[in-house]
């Protein structure tokens, strides 16, 4: 009987693999060639491996209770490959679910209810057009943001990495640069093949051709002599916050729009994508996409005062340690943060708090805020004491909060774990702005304390990459559509 039973579970195993291995090829196809991108519940399926897509289906059941099997979405994705579409976004792990247990369970023409539900994107014509993009600086952030750029490689892609910018050109740069690229202490090794090429200064990346460019200031720069034209400048290097001074890209000639990833001064707007990303007109030529504490902690804070109502609150950031701070005892010009980083806990400031009134004015003036960085390279922690205007209890506020990050139109930027044992480490890669630790959330009639993961570095490069596309003009549509959060 054991022997059976471990037959069966071998079985069943294997069934389940070899439907995730000829999705694949699927899957790829999809994007590169149409920009149709796959997801289970929002989670990206492209360039996945056949493990995360078996790993993407077991969500469903913790989310719906029931088991969604690789066999009863295999049949969705396979019709979905033989439409003629144009590019949106498919959750097949919704329309499979819907098709076999919620409201079209009792349709038994997988096609028509395919053909109905991509009715806006069948036969359609695809409009968007492709734009070119440099990385101003590539640190940190700027190589993340080639990473994603370059995953999305493919004949039909919309957005193209063009060139990077960097300071120096001395002997050995370009291999240090790719190097840098290539291999991360912290994120893992580079998915594909990066070469050099020495003569055109130029990094070679999955079939991109990527131009390097030395220059000490924005304006010098003339991106048409590389064929680069109307491009959009994503500047990672924090140096210009100001409109003057992001206004120098603007000033070479092949630059358009530019993109600070850091809270921007002035009258520019601070963009939190899923908050305020309908606020980015086709005329706005500066934008920031605000900070990576200030993404995380928005959109959880939008979707609680729709919901219950903030009067007021502090928001306490648990932050790795950044650049910016000392391995060692050493001058700073800030306090406290010439203290080595890697040994200490160290009190510092944080703008984040007040820099949420700018993507959601609605908690103006209403939260404080403080951050303590700690000796970890990657992802943080805000913790958020609210006191709400409505009172609840925590399974209420958790299940609401679930369904917003599986349904709702912050579902990119809201993430969920009921995960009693998920630890810093177990985020790094998270895709999503935040996560909510639902197993630490604490209620008390209207106060709330929540605990809200996020990867600074990649989760806040995901979000800079979706306030991009949009500036691109590229807005694709979901399928099935996200609900909006709306007062209760």
């Amino acid at each position: 009987m054991n022997q059976q039973f471990e037959q069966e579970l071998l079985t069943s195993w294997q069934e389940r693999q070899e439907y995730a291995e000829k999705m694949l090829p699927i899957i790829g196809k999809l994007y590169r060639n149409h920009c149709v991108e796959i997801t289970v519940y929002g989670r990206t399926l492209l360039n996945a491996s056949a493990i995360d897509v078996i790993k993407a289906h077991r969500t469903v059941r913790r989310h719906e209770g029931v088991k969604l099997r690789l066999r009863e979405s295999w049949p969705v994705l396979e019709a979905i490959s033989n439409m003629d579409l144009a590019p949106v976004e498919i959750d097949i792990g919704k329309l499979a679910f819907d098709f076999h247990y919620g409201k079209g369970k009792d349709q038994t023409d997988l096609q028509s209810y395919l053909d109905e539900a991509l009715k806006a994107v069948h036969n359609a014509e695809d409009e968007h057009k492709a734009t070119d993009v440099v990385l101003y600086g590539f640190g940190r952030i700027g190589r993340l943001l080639a990473r994603l750029l370059i995953e999305r490689q493919g004949k039909n892609n919309k957005l193209r990495l063009r060139a990077i910018v960097v300071r120096g050109g001395r002997e050995g740069d370009l291999e240090k640069r790719a190097s840098l690229l290539r291999r991360d202490s912290v994120h893992g090794p580079f998915n594909g093949s990066i070469t050099v090429d020495e003569e055109r200064k130029a990094i070679k990346a999955n079939g991109s051709y990527i131009q390097v460019i030395y220059a000490n200031s924005p304006e010098e720069v003339d991106y048409t002599q590389y064929g680069i034209n109307n491009a959009i400048i994503i500047d990672n290097t924090g140096m210009w916050r100001d409109e003057e001074g992001l206004g120098l890209h603007l000033k070479a000639k092949g630059a358009s729009k530019v993109l600070l990833t850091a809270p921007g001064k002035g009258d520019i707007k601070n963009i939190v994508h899923g908050v305020n990303h309908a606020d980015i007109l086709d005329t706005d030529n500066i934008l920031s996409a605000a900070s990576c504490t200030t993404n995380a902690i928005t959109p959880v804070l939008k979707a609680l005062d729709e919901e219950y109502g903030i009067e007021n609150g502090h928001v306490e950031t648990v932050h790795s340690f950044t650049n910016d701070q000392n391995l060692i005892d050493n001058y700073h010009k800030a306090d406290r943060r010439g203290r080595s980083a890697s040994l200490n806990m160290v009190i510092t400031e944080t703008g984040a708090a007040k820099a949420v009134a700018k993507a959601y004015p609605q908690l103006a003036g209403k939260l404080t805020g403080n951050a303590i960085r700690v000796p970890t390279p990657n992802v943080s922690m805000a913790i958020l004491s609210l006191n709400l205007k409505s009172t609840t209890d925590k399974d209420s506020l958790n299940d609401y909060l679930q369904t917003a990050s599986l349904f709702s139109d912050l579902q990119h930027q809201i993430d969920f774990t009921a995960s009693t044992e998920i630890v810093s480490t177990d985020l790094v890669g998270t895709r999503a702005a935040s996560v909510v630790d639902s197993q630490a959330t604490i209620v008390a009639e209207n106060r709330a304390t929540l605990y809200v993961w996020y990867d600074n570095e990649f989760g806040y490069s995901c979000q800079v990459m979706r306030v991009v596309r949009d500036m691109a003009g590229l807005k694709y549509p979901l399928v099935p559509s996200a609900e909006p959060l709306t007062n209760s």
